[in-house]
């Protein structure tokens, strides 16, 4: 008997242990504890549910409970405490919301990253589409735009006719702080983000900076959390450093479709603009490619899943195209007979290499 009990001390201990450890990344991730614990057993709320393991005692992987007056919600799920549907900004999506746990956190620090200098105008145009919907909900609220002088020297600002036409925001909705140095440009979305004033809070950095690291994205997180206002980072060109924001989506520029007439696609014409979203980093941990449109009539995103053929040839990211088929032909230099035809020296390698046909 003396072995057993020691095996179910030493279990009681590990699973302590590990509760405690949860108990502080839900600290550090900004997740109130009190909403791990279990209801005291007969207490208001407590429904008893399927014990898992890894949970604690009375908490199940999908247990909901009710508050007080019985009308909001609170799903437990993998041992952190989600709120309700309410809570979650809808891409209109249906795959994308479902892989993200029911989509972009309001209430939340968001990064939207793109890995390239190039993505800065497919990363800035994603998050005035993700501000369209956000706009929707909060109608009369401007949005803050955060970021350094080389930011918007680099990258330009959005043009204003643009705005109304492609995403629905009217100019004075929407406001840009331009701010020397990092320093200041993270002083200035951390008090803003405090603020109910503002329907969101758009934070642009280039680079890998060491002060944009876990204390200065937790800091964006919980101030996001306290005033219940979404926080977007943009990323330019910046590498997948660790920060609190929940959801990390990675977002590149995808080839238009043709244009849609009466007679079917028209043939050359460049259509809506598109996006290839790619889930780097979530609470649910499914990741995902998606291939987005934005209706600029509607303002939505639709999912493409065909094939569009891209106007320009797409970059491999470094990596070298495969070789083209076909014959290696040698072609011999030709002579002539006039001396000012002949080729120089420098000139002769190149007459005489290999060349590809086919």
């Amino acid at each position: 008997m003396l072995p057993e009990v020691n095996v179910m001390a030493m279990s009681a201990v590990a699973r302590d242990t590990i509760f405690a450890l949860r108990r502080q990344i839900a600290k550090i991730e900004g997740t109130l504890p009190e909403r791990l614990q279990a209801p005291a057993p007969g207490a208001p709320g407590a429904i008893p549910g399927k014990v898992r393991s890894g949970f604690p005692s009375g908490i199940a992987e999908n247990q909901i409970s009710n508050n007080a007056g019985g009308t909001d919600m609170t799903l437990v799920r993998r041992g952190l405490a989600v709120a309700s549907a309410d809570a979650f900004l809808h891409t209109g999506i249906e795959r994308l919301d479902t892989a993200l746990g029911g989509g972009l956190p309001k209430a939340a620090l968001s990064e939207i990253h793109g890995l390239e200098t190039r993505d800065a105008g497919a990363v800035a145009g994603f998050a005035l589409s993700l501000v369209s919907l956000i706009l929707k909900e909060k109608q009369g609220l401007p949005v803050l735009w955060v970021g350094t002088a080389e930011i918007f020297h680099e990258a330009g600002l959005p043009y204003a006719k643009g705005l109304h036409a492609l995403f629905g925001i009217e100019p004075e909705q929407l406001l840009f702080s331009e701010t020397p140095k990092l320093l200041d440009a993270l002083w200035i979305a951390e008090e803003a983000a405090r603020m109910t004033a503002f329907a969101a809070v758009i934070l642009e950095i280039r680079g890998s900076p060491q002060r944009l690291d876990l204390t200065a994205t937790r800091r964006l997180h919980a101030r996001a959390q306290s005033a219940n206002r979404p926080v977007l980072l943009l990323r330019q060109a910046g590498a997948a450093d660790p920060t609190a924001a929940p959801v990390r989506l990675v977002v590149s520029a995808a080839p238009s479709a043709s244009r849609e007439t009466v007679a079917g696609p028209l043939a050359g014409s460049i259509g809506r603009p598109a996006f290839t979203v790619d889930i780097g980093k979530s609470r649910t941990a499914l990741p995902g490619q998606f291939t987005l449109e934005w209706n600029p009539d509607e303002h939505a995103f639709a999912e493409r899943t065909e094939n569009s053929v891209a106007v320009v040839p797409t970059s491999q990211r470094g990596a070298d195209p495969a070789p083209a088929s076909g014959a290696v032909l040698a072609f011999p230099a030709v002579a002539s007979s006039a001396s000012g035809d002949q080729p120089s020296r420098q000139q002769h390698p190149a007459h005489r290499s290999p060349r590809r046909a086919g």
